[in-house]
């Protein structure tokens, strides 16, 4: 997966070991894949910042961090995780220890995985493997043609139509590291789309991004 042989591969087992899989150390802390999805993180990012600032030479801050947030959020990372072959990896690794399987999982160990590789390779060899191995997977022109922020195109709508719009938290599930949000999105006190995310925030994108399609608003 990462073109070249691994000097330590126990940075790469540690990668593929979620927090729900860790066992507790003598010293009382879990042994997980956390600490090396924080590096990986802050490696992708400023790679991803340092491609698009060559790429686009005449583009603003603003541009360049939105389509930068566009490459790097959960959902991205996680479909390009399955595609690179972690979701297979993931499992043989762990072969029949009972887990179950959260919505960012192959996102996070994405992340995991390339910082077992900037610890293990060094960055050059890191930037190169994102550059060369994650990238081709994102459709970047298709990225920056789409509208993100739907909740902005759902408030623009009903200023126009004179109407009055609002989010509601309906429900909070999950535990204390990963919760999932889900709002109700009502337009003139009538529940048109519900959303779901690990964030209000998220979710009430995604309850406006589904109010855009039933509603046929132009994004």
């Amino acid at each position: 997966m990462t073109g070249g042989k691994p000097f330590n591969i126990s940075l790469y087992q540690l990668a593929l070991t979620p927090a729900a899989l860790g066992e507790e150390s003598p010293q009382g802390y879990r042994v997980s894949n956390e600490r090396l999805e924080f590096l990986g993180d802050a490696v992708l990012g400023s790679v991803i910042a340092e491609y698009l600032f060559q790429k686009y030479p005449l583009r603003d801050e603003g541009f360049l961090t939105e389509t930068r947030s566009k490459l790097v959020n959960r959902e991205s990372l996680n479909q390009t995780g399955i595609k690179i072959g972690i979701k297979n990896m993931l499992w043989e690794y762990i072969g029949d220890r009972p887990f179950t399987a959260n919505k960012s999982l192959y996102g996070d160990i994405l992340e995991a995985m390339i910082g077992a590789i900037y610890l293990d390779r060094g960055h050059a060899f890191t930037k190169n493997f994102i550059l060369q191995r994650i990238l081709l997977h994102f459709d970047i022109q298709g990225m920056i043609a789409t509208t993100s922020n739907y909740k902005s195109k759902i408030i623009e709508w009903t200023q126009k139509e004179n109407k009055e719009v609002d989010f509601k938290i309906i429900e909070i599930n999950g535990n204390q590291r990963y919760k999932e949000f889900v709002v109700a999105l009502r337009i003139e006190n009538r529940d048109v789309a519900v959303g779901k995310g690990p964030t209000k925030k998220k979710a009430e994108q995604e309850a406006s991004k589904i109010a855009c399609e039933q509603l046929k608003i132009p994004h």
